[in-house]
């Protein structure tokens, strides 16, 4: 992925319709679960970013059947064991590697090498390690396995109960794939309901799973049922349209079959609170997911305050929200955040700095910020710190700044939104 610096310019009006690609998080349970499939998992609209590239790679170096024509992918478990040898580079998917760490974990007789680039051999690994070693894993590597690369030496799992130590669905579903290779019944109890794409798609596939509250147990099954559907579109993707929208005057945007899944939709919930004019149509449920059209018009929002237990279910768009708030009226305080100094890279300090560069007023906390507005932005130049999700906050923010704002190494919102700031400097208005 060629880095980039990318100038947006401030625009007018936002009308008209966008879609969005296909959602991150079901693409990689999607090819995971096709991985362990024999009759295969195929879908429709699955994710164009860098990182569910790295986990198709990863799947077909362990021998899996994998076939991409476009945006339909099928992945098929192959002949000889899950990985009996082999080298993963996991890129800069956090994904994709823990995930991973659980997918192999239980598979008797092999040894795995898991590897990515520089910023994801940073992110901790001990998180989902850990747990999965009270099941009997054998995973080592840097820092007793807190960071890759990380070798995975498979095994006999027993059963048992995980209590992750803080909410996490990537930890969660890698416990989860453990499990369907364990010798017994596997239990995760989160402190927190995290975003439960991995129980959604293991229903719809007809594998036998028990949910109480916070708790999922799986249970042992030699071969995953197959099947075929298509990926809604990814709400976190849409998070910066609906966002753009709300701070544009005269905004008047259609975004059809966006993901709807309550687990991931926080967003809607806090902007909601804040004044957000949208409405939901079209409903309905594809691979068990919920969908629907949203619309959204320019809105008038004010300040609102996010405390840890919304968190989860919006962890990925706080740094939209934050962008959000200095646009609006009032106080905005987001706490309970902390997770988001262990991203790809630490999102509070780099949101902090690019808005207050454009003028912002934030407070940096260590959970969170606060932030004062609304606030006229100014042109300027800022830095994505190579975060996806920060390259496009400031992109929106860019739009209703009184400037051009140059971003500098922009290429990463190709990770999850390939041809994002082209979009955006598109002419949506009519």
């Amino acid at each position: 992925m060629k880095d980039r610096d990318v100038t947006v310019a401030p625009r007018g009006v936002l009308r008209g319709m966008r879609e969005v690609p296909g959602d991150k998080s079901v693409s990689h349970r999607a090819a995971l679960m096709g991985a362990l499939s024999r009759e295969g998992v195929e879908v429709e609209g699955f994710a164009p970013g860098a990182d569910c590239a790295s986990t198709l790679r990863c799947l077909e170096a362990l021998g899996a059947r994998v076939q991409r024509r476009g945006d339909r992918v099928r992945v098929a478990r192959g002949e000889g064991p899950l990985g009996a040898a082999a080298v993963l580079d996991a890129g800069n998917s956090g994904t994709t590697a823990r995930l991973l760490c659980g997918l192999l974990a239980g598979q008797p007789g092999t040894f795995t090498v898991i590897q990515g680039d520089e910023s994801l051999s940073r992110r901790p690994m001990r998180r989902v390690v850990d747990p999965l070693r009270t099941l009997g894993a054998r995973i080592d590597g840097r820092e007793g396995g807190g960071l890759l690369p990380l070798s995975v030496r498979g095994t006999s799992l027993s059963g048992g109960v995980c209590t992750p130590g803080a909410p996490s669905a990537q930890v969660k579903s890698a416990l989860l794939l453990a499990g369907l290779s364990a010798r017994g019944s596997v239990t995760v109890a989160e402190p927190l309901k995290t975003r439960d794409h991995t129980e959604i798609l293991l229903e719809h596939l007809g594998v036998p799973l028990r949910r109480e509250g916070t708790a999922v147990t799986v249970y042992p099954l030699e071969d995953l049922p197959g099947g075929t559907w298509k990926v809604p579109g990814d709400f976190s993707s849409a998070a910066f349209w609906i966002t753009a929208a709300a701070l544009l005057p005269e905004a008047d945007l259609t975004l059809p079959e966006v993901g709807l899944n309550p687990t991931r939709t926080g967003l809607l919930s806090a902007l909601g609170r804040m004044g957000l004019d949208y409405g939901v149509t079209d409903l309905a449920l594809s691979g068990g997911e919920p969908l629907g059209t949203l619309r959204v018009r320019s809105s008038s929002l004010e300040g609102t305050v996010v405390d840890a237990p919304e968190i989860p279910a919006l962890v990925d768009e706080l740094p939209i929200l934050a962008v959000a708030a200095v646009r609006a009226k009032g106080v905005t305080e987001i706490r309970g955040a902390r997770e988001l100094r262990f991203k790809e890279c630490d999102r509070i300090a780099a949101m902090a700095e690019g808005l207050r560069t454009l003028g912002a007023e934030v407070e940096e906390r260590e959970d969170g910020w606060i932030l004062r507005g609304p606030c006229r932005l100014r042109g300027g130049e800022v830095d994505s710190f190579g975060d996806h999700r920060v390259a496009m906050a400031l992109g929106v923010a860019a739009l209703t700044a009184e400037g051009p704002v140059r971003i500098r190494g922009a290429a990463c919102a190709d990770i999850s939104y390939p041809g994002f700031f082209e979009a955006l400097s598109e002419d949506t208005a009519g």
